[in-house]
């Protein structure tokens, strides 16, 4: 059997850095710091934290240095072949809701990995069970004062949370909350809501019980379940008809009313799912608590459209003429469209056509964003009026590059549809600037792009 390799394998200096000084190289490996053996990224930076260090690095050759090194608190320069410093955890429940066992097969190998790795929680934003935690685990996230730590609630009746999850240790699991809380470390919470299963009185009891983690907790989403067509042989759930939308919706903003005479906050927040299925307005900003569940689609179209309404105030018409094309799940199309209104009333030059693209590949009741396809976008598109260019939230991207789920990349569908693509990076301001052909800002977040949270 190959003997597993020490330390961290160091994949790049920097040049000028305290790294370059000292002579470090790729291939090099650190063993241990102050004493200390390296686990993963939090443990490398919690420890490097320090005036002074003493690291053990293993040459590419054998030989092991041992480095003094007074930093003042600078950054050493290196970074490793995984930033994580570690593999990743993979999921240990069989949820009944788990979006991964509903993908059609044939997919890349990637999209089926299922992982409920804390340390993503806080790297990513990830929302994490606690199952895959020991006691261990919590003391470091207490040691090294990370936060805040995203967690999968869904119930906090203990039984029930055992079947959600299919793991016997799922109730258990929640006694690490009491822990966090009584160190102060902030937490949110996300409950994926199924018909007849977690809701009525069952979340009754969630709500109230995930109350009592006030301030420490800081807001709680409920998400519909999202169901694909490809689940053949999985748990029986029901999709949520209009009715069972605004009986959610009710029971959330009675809560609210609660808690923020008694808190101050709104905490439990329903996702903009709920809205748009029930046909109600949105909230206005100030009930979203500073909008701290973007990632689970609570607000992100409320703050589409106020970013976008703010980013036109001042603007006059530059007498440009452009026809354009945007194209986007069903769930947002309508707030897309009021925007894109908002933006052709101060900029009349722009016609911008609007598609809301039905997911086929998924099945019709997925209607985010970010779960379209290459492949229906050139099936719908094809033959219809696209303009001097597409516009397409990155949220239907691979992170960081222009691959699609099903593969197709943006080249393919720019050579399918003969129009360029432009992708918007951002919310309100960013959409503004893409429609009117402005550079896109560096920093932003997708628009109108979430994707239900139903793994884990």
């Amino acid at each position: 059997m190959k003997r597993k390799a020490q330390g961290h394998k160091i994949a790049g200096v920097a040049p000028g850095s305290i790294g370059e000084e000292l002579e470090l190289e790729p291939g090099d490996r650190v063993l241990s710091i102050n004493g200390n053996e390296i686990e993963d990224v939090f443990d490398y930076e919690y420890y490097v934290d320090s005036p002074s260090l003493l690291m053990v690095v293993q040459k590419a050759d054998g030989e092991e240095w041992e480095l003094d090194i007074e930093n003042e608190y600078e950054d050493l320069g290196i970074t490793f072949e995984n930033s994580l410093m570690s593999e990743y955890k993979s999921c240990c429940n069989r949820c009944i809701f788990c979006f991964i066992d509903q993908m059609p097969p044939g997919m890349r190998e990637t999209l089926y990995f299922k992982d409920d790795d804390s340390r993503l929680s806080f790297l990513q934003g990830n929302y994490i069970t606690l199952t895959n935690m020991k006691e261990k685990d919590v003391d470091r996230i207490i040691k090294f004062h990370l936060s805040p730590i995203n967690i999968s609630v869904h119930t906090t009746n203990p039984e029930l949370r055992c079947k959600m999850l299919n793991n016997r240790f799922a109730g258990k699991a929640l006694g690490m909350m009491d822990r966090l809380f009584a160190a102060g470390t902030p937490m949110n919470g996300q409950i994926v809501l199924c018909k007849g299963i977690n809701d009525g009185e069952e979340l009754e009891r969630t709500i109230g019980d995930l109350v009592n983690y006030i301030p420490v907790m800081e807001s709680v989403s409920v998400v519909p379940v999202g169901l694909t067509q490809y689940r053949e042989g999985l748990y029986p759930l029901e999709p949520f008809a209009k009715e069972d939308a605004e009986q959610a919706i009710d029971f959330i903003e009675r809560w609210q009313k609660k808690i923020v005479k008694k808190h101050g906050i709104h905490f439990i927040h329903a996702s903009d799912e709920f809205y748009l299925l029930a046909g109600r307005d949105l909230p206005e900003a100030e009930r979203y608590d500073g909008f701290l569940q973007l990632e689970n689609g609570v607000g992100m179209l409320r703050l589409l459209m106020d970013e976008a309404a703010e980013a036109l105030e001042g603007q006059t018409d530059d007498g440009k003429k452009e026809t354009l094309s945007l194209a986007t799940g069903l769930l947002a199309a309508d707030h897309i469209r009021q925007c894109l209104q908002q933006i052709t009333r101060r900029f009349p030059g722009r016609e911008v056509y609007l598609y809301p693209v039905v997911n086929t590949f998924f099945g019709e009741k997925i209607t985010v964003t970010g779960l379209l396809t290459g492949q229906d976008l050139a099936a719908q598109l094809q033959g219809k009026p696209l303009g001097s260019r597409l516009l397409l939230s990155s949220a239907v991207f691979r992170s960081g590059e222009e691959v699609f789920l099903d593969d197709w990349t943006k080249a393919d569908l720019e050579r399918a549809l003969q129009v360029p693509i432009h992708i918007v990076k951002s919310s309100g301001q960013d959409l503004v600037d893409a429609v009117l052909g402005r550079p896109a800002r560096k920093e932003s977040m997708p628009f109108s792009g979430y994707e239900p949270r139903t793994a884990p």
